[in-house]
């Protein structure tokens, strides 16, 4: 019997909508009957008394081939409708980097979900899919949601107690859309900062990466699984994502990510590995396979990594998930690809758009014995444990009374929290910072001052994110006129003109102070692949007329990695690298103002020139002109010495 909860209902004709289909009566659309089952007794995988190993194993019992392989599979919400579900006993829906309902609202998502899951608790077993979003830094696909710093900003604060509450304030956030299932964290040691995914990384340094990846992951999902409030996260992309060489990638146009990690099997267990380690002691259950690939083979079909290693060596007994068609590039025979990255170990595929390809073909593979009917067993029944385990099973619908937790005050008092603690001083001439609150006179400039875009970055609404006004929250030009005096002693021109307000009756022929916000274009994974971290041409004709109009400058970079700043670090007194903060942008007022100190700490090693990339970390000297500008680990207290001997260096 279908038995909805009332926001399913509620919320079903808009969800309908939202996946592009028309309505058609869930109940009648299962096309499959169950062949021949050896004779069972009552079921008792319903009963929740029961241990989890005895259901998975009532329940695995009962399933045909197609209802096992269904479970395997995992589509991207576009490409399927609720319909598809039971039709086809899938096992997993997901939103993709955009995936959102047309009205992109929390209520709007929970419904959509929600049809998605009155789709398989239709079928003749009932169950329930699981859901995965990539909530990278907070739900970020959701307008109006808490949007945190990227990890890398997160990697500055070495504070795991900040990162478990993250955590737990995601979790509520994200379950409150009915969606029990997060893409995150990133576990990659980025050791080449052109990476565009080294803002998904905490750090390049392997024990950061696993003291705080660990965190956030017992915050997100926790001490019960099946609690209300609890998220699966995911650990991605194993194993080896951060180390790939500049050059190596096949995909597109990227230059390092999905690329070849070629270091020996000694220095991916030393570098790579540990943070897994860490994140299967904190209780992961989920484990996203990389696009990249080792010793001669894409990750996907790496038997020994994944079979021997993951699940062997470190006792693994959750469930693998590939990336985004990452089966695909094992073979270019369809069918070589299914059986290898089967075998090799990968329980649930993300197709992403063509599951019906997918399944003819494992079904095929199967009953021509190239995957064994053992090896389906065993993937099904590591996605069923982890679904049991979550507690799918007794509630697989999104609560509405939890809705009004999404972008929750303090959530957003959280990050911003987040954004003060993620700041790292580099320079400060004169102890310049903090700045006073009653300036006459503040000019504020660049771009990035005043866009929640660029300040969330990517992996936000989009999967590339997006400049403007793309969400809810407090821009940085906005939390200085919140932090001053006199708001409109803050004067503001994307361009550093202000020759107009100089000219003023009344005004000092300079200004005392500026800041410069200094920014980049959204990116996310291989197309933010650079091998120019410079700053453009604007920022710097930006900050020549703006040292014309002010007495001092400070430079904030909002960026997700260190920019090559050299040839500018003599022409300003003050510089805060403020990463990728997210939403509210107060949390960096708060620093420049000195409402909260300065204790961020480099998580990357900053280049003074692209010639020093990438690092090698194994023989990188401490001082000197081939030593980074500034160091692992460098950060200034506001009062700290402003001196870098390093950056005068030719």
């Amino acid at each position: 019997m279908l038995k909805i909860q009332p926001l399913a209902l509620a919320g079903l004709a808009l969800a309908l909508a939202a996946c592009q289909a028309a309505p058609v009566p869930l109940a009648s659309t299962a096309t499959s009957a169950p062949t021949a089952l050896p004779p069972l007794g009552a079921p008792v995988y319903t009963d929740a008394s029961l241990p989890v190993e005895a259901r998975v194993a009532d329940l695995l019992a009962r399933m045909t081939l197609q209802e096992k392989i269904g479970q395997m599979t995992l589509v991207e919400k576009f490409s399927l409708t609720p319909e598809v579900v039971t039709e086809h006993f899938i096992g997993g829906v997901l939103s993709g980097g955009a995936g959102r309902p047309a009205q992109n609202n929390a209520a709007a998502w929970a419904e959509m979900v929600d049809a998605y899951q009155a789709g398989a608790m239709a079928t003749r077993l009932g169950i329930p899919l699981i859901y995965g979003v990539d909530a990278v830094h907070g739900h970020n696909n959701l307008r109006g949601a808490t949007i945190f710093p990227h990890n890398i900003g997160l990697g500055a604060t070495r504070d795991s107690d900040l990162l478990e509450r993250i955590g737990q304030a995601t979790a509520e956030e994200v379950a409150a859309t009915g969606i029990p299932w997060n893409y995150a964290p990133v576990l990659a040691v980025a050791r080449d900062i052109r990476w565009g995914r080294t803002y998904e990384s905490y750090s390049e340094n392997t024990a950061v990466v696993s003291e705080l990846a660990s965190a956030y992951l017992r915050g997100l999902q926790g001490n019960d699984l099946a609690g209300p409030l609890s998220v699966l996260g995911t650990a991605k992309h194993f194993v080896g994502d951060g180390g790939t060489a500049w050059g190596s990638s096949t995909t597109e146009n990227y230059s390092l990510d999905q690329g070849v990690t070629e270091v020996d099997e000694a220095s991916l267990r030393a570098v790579h590995l540990p943070p897994y380690r860490a994140a299967l002691a904190a209780g992961a259950q989920t484990v996203m396979i990389s696009f990249s690939s080792w010793g001669g083979g894409k990750m996907h079909g790496q038997a020994y990594l994944i079979n021997d290693v993951l699940k062997g060596e470190l006792g693994f007994q959750g469930f693998t998930v590939s990336d985004w068609g990452g089966i695909d590039q094992v073979d270019p025979d369809y069918y070589k690809a299914v059986v290898a990255a089967t075998n090799a170990g990968v329980d649930m595929n993300m197709v992403p758009y063509d599951y019906e390809r997918y399944v003819t073909t494992l079904t095929q593979a199967v009953e021509a014995g190239d995957v064994p009917l053992s090896r389906i067993d065993d993937a099904v029944s590591r996605i069923l444990r982890v679904k049991f385990m979550a507690g799918l099973f007794e509630q697989p619908y999104a609560d509405p009374a939890r809705l009004p937790r999404v972008g929750a005050d303090e959530h957003r008092a959280l990050a911003r929290e987040a954004v003060a603690k993620s700041l790292v001083l580099l320079k400060n001439e004169g102890a310049l910072l903090p700045l006073a609150k009653d300036l006459p006179l503040l000019f504020v400039a660049g771009e990035a001052a005043d866009d929640i875009g660029l300040q969330a970055g990517g992996w936000t609404i989009e999967w590339q994110g997006a400049a403007g006004q793309i969400t809810e929250g407090t821009t940085l030009l906005e939390g200085i006129r919140q932090s001053v005096a006199d708001p409109d002693a803050v004067q503001f021109n994307r361009f550093g003109r202000f020759e107009s307000v100089l000219a003023a009756n009344g005004q000092p022929a300079i200004a005392p102070v500026g800041v410069l916000v200094v920014g980049e274009t959204p990116y996310a994974e291989g197309r933010g692949d650079s091998n120019d971290l410079s700053l453009s041409g604007a920022d710097l004709a930006t900050l020549g007329r703006l040292r014309e109009s002010v007495d001092k400058v400070v430079l904030v970079i909002v960026s997700g990695r260190p920019r090559i700043i050299t040839n500018v670090v003599g022409q300003v007194e003050a510089i805060v690298a403020a990463w990728l903060p997210g939403s509210e942008g107060q949390g960096l007022a708060d620093g420049l103002f000195g409402d909260t100190p300065f204790t961020g700490q480099l998580p990357f090693s900053w280049p003074r020139s692209m010639d020093q990339l990438p690092f090698d970390f194994s023989n990188l000297p401490a001082a000197g002109c081939a030593a980074p500008l500034y160091p692992f680990g460098y950060g200034l207290e506001a009062d700290g010495t402003s001196a870098v001997a390093a950056a005068v260096c030719e």
